[in-house]
This record gives C-alpha cells, structure tokens and sequence, in this order.
C-alpha cells in the first residue's frame, strides 16, 4: 500500500472542463493550472481546443479532448470528422466514446472497427471510453478486448455522465490488457484516498476536474502539524 507523499500526483491529471457552459476566462483558467502544476493535459470539448492550444503555446501540457462525447452514438464518419478536427486544431490526445448500443447487443467487432479506423486515421493517443457503469461484466469483457485490438493507447472508464470509476473496474481492465496499456480512470474522483486507490490498482491517468484539490489536499497532509498553525 502506497502512502499520499510518496505519488506524484500531478503526473496522472488530465484537468478536465467538461461543463457546456464553460466561458473563455474560466478555460484560461484550466489551462492555467495546467502548465502551472504540470498536469500531462488539460481536456476540453472539441469547439475549446484551438483556444486551448493557443493558451498552453510552447508548454509541455497537451491537449486532450472528447470525441463522440458523451454518449458515443453518433456515426463513424461523425466521430472521424471530429476527431481529425480536432487534430488539425492542436489536440493530441482524443478520449473517444465507444458506440455502447453495439456493445450491448454483442456487436464487439463493430466497436473494433470504428476504434481501430479513428486510431489509423488520426494518428494520435486515443483513449477508448467504454463507459463501465452502463456494461456487465462479460461486456466489460469484450469492450476492452475489442479496444486492445483496435489499437488504443488506452482504455478510459467513464464519462463521468454515468457513473464514476471504481477500483474493481480499474483493476479489472488492468488485469485484461495484463498492465501493457494505459487505463484513465474518470468520474467521481472527488478526494485523495480516492485517486490514490485507483492509481493503485492501474491507472496512469486521472480525468478530474479537481486536480488543483487534490494536490491541495496531498500537501496539507505532507505539512507536519506543527507548520500549519
């Protein structure tokens, strides 16, 4: 079991502003925090990525953004649009919701498909959202294998519209891809103990929109007693 002091936390946040209502100054503000606490990325909606890229011009925090987001029922060609899109406009990193009707109706080699074309197509990090909350297990199952194959960098759990990561979903994914692939644990990740939990069983990567916090919250608990009065 790892202590708080002893994980930098900093290295796992994409610092997510994924409110629809989000203004230019409080997008300024993710970047920001971004570079300041050198966050690996900040993720925003595809219409906030050029503004984004310009903010964090010549600093070593990416850009992340949603594709398909959040339900991931458009069509292939709408997600591929987005996607190079989002490319030509400065995105690195593209966390791409699976289509969970297929998924749920068995269709795996579906989902293989559109995953693996966004993956060939773009050329970039994708992250696959396969939404674990809304999946059974031997869907889980499958969701996660049919994405290993299609090529991701790696598997994420959850939008976060539908329900947050566990540690039983982090680990079981972990355990699938036998720790060869990066795992993006996202939704509910609200206090330390938390993040510390999820990164224990396998994730490289939180999407949270309380990074700044939980740094706050490591260091308060690295500060002896004494310094705080």
């Amino acid at each position: 079991m790892g202590t708080y002091h002893d994980i930098d936390i900093a290295r796992y946040i994409d610092h997510a502003l994924l409110n629809p209502a989000a203004t230019s100054e409080q997008l300024k503000q993710c970047c920001h925090e971004g570079w300041q606490y050198n966050f690996p990325t900040v993720c925003v909606y595809p219409s906030a990525v050029r503004e984004a890229r310009e903010y964090l011009q010549k600093k070593p925090t990416q850009v992340c953004t949603v594709i398909g987001f959040p339900t991931g029922a458009t069509t292939t060609a709408s997600k591929l649009h987005e996607a190079l899109e989002a490319v030509e406009n400065g995105a690195t990193e593209l966390d791409v919701v699976i289509n969970l009707g297929w998924m749920k109706q068995g269709d795996a080699n579906r989902v293989n498909r559109e995953i693996a074309q966004v993956c060939e197509e773009t050329g970039q990090t994708i992250k696959a959202i396969i939404e674990m909350g809304l999946l059974n297990e031997e869907e889980k199952t499958l969701a996660v294998e049919a994405c290993l194959d299609a090529g991701v960098t790696f598997i994420k759990t959850n939008t976060g519209w539908f329900g947050g990561a566990t540690v039983e979903d982090v680990a079981l994914i972990y355990d699938l891809s036998k720790g060869q692939i990066g795992i993006k644990a996202a939704g509910g990740i609200r206090n330390l103990e938390s993040a510390i939990a999820l990164i224990e069983a396998g994730a490289t990567r939180l999407g949270t929109s309380r990074g700044v916090r939980l740094l706050q919250q490591q260091e308060k608990m690295d500060t002896p007693e004494e310094l705080e009065e």
